[in-house]
């Protein structure tokens, strides 16, 4: 949690809040935020993990590739959104970093 907490404070223009009693970090001022990141931790389920938003059909194929991984999360997930478990081991700290820096960009149009 506090590491995923630093990746994504080290993106520009972030704010952690909590919603939906999760803590959650937008991207943007105002209220142009837009979340980029959650955290889920056992949310309906058993998995500690985050979701995020991902660019067009990387959910399908990050699922397919990586099902002990990767999910499709309930209320985004039709929307594309992504669920990444970090209660599995060893984790891709640096994929996670990608994924995350991916989702600030898709929210923000901003390049990773």
């Amino acid at each position: 949690m506090e590491r995923l907490r630093a990746v994504c404070l080290a993106l520009p223009e972030v704010e952690e809040r909590v919603s939906h009693g999760e803590p959650t970090w937008f991207a943007g001022a105002g209220r142009r935020a837009r979340v980029f990141a959650m955290l889920s931790d056992h949310h309906h389920d058993d998995r500690l993990a985050f979701w995020c938003p991902a660019a067009a059909g990387a959910q399908e194929f990050l699922i397919s590739e990586e099902p002990e991984w990767f999910f499709r999360p309930p209320y985004v997930g039709h929307r594309g959104w992504v669920g990444v478990r970090l209660d599995v081991t060893p984790l891709d700290w640096e994929r996670i970093e990608d994924l995350v820096a991916d989702a600030h960009a898709l929210v923000t149009g901003r390049a990773p």
